[in-house]
């Protein structure tokens, strides 16, 4: 287990999870979009404060998790690059 305490199973598809300053769950951003089953055990893992609408996604495709472990490398440093590369278009 790594971040908060998720599986890597889960924990390597969120991008973020994001705090307030009373270290209360506000959003967990996730590269696409998680099934409802993912979903359902980040709510068990994390607790029942951790509502269906604090998840969102960078990227709206659904894709499976067999395409998610042939590319989440690459989509992962695709996107990084591109993040921080933003400010020099």
């Amino acid at each position: 287990m790594n971040r908060f305490d998720l599986p890597e199973h889960l924990s390597e598809k969120i991008y973020e999870i994001k705090t307030d300053e009373t270290k209360t769950f506000s959003k967990l951003v996730s590269y696409f979009p998680l099934s409802d089953d993912e979903k359902k055990e980040i709510q068990h893992l994390l607790g029942d404060k951790f509502t269906i609408d604090m998840f969102s996604s960078i990227f709206s495709d659904i894709i499976s998790d067999e395409e998610w472990e042939k590319s989440k490398v690459q989509i992962k440093k695709r996107f990084h690059n591109e993040l921080f590369n933003i400010d020099k278009i």
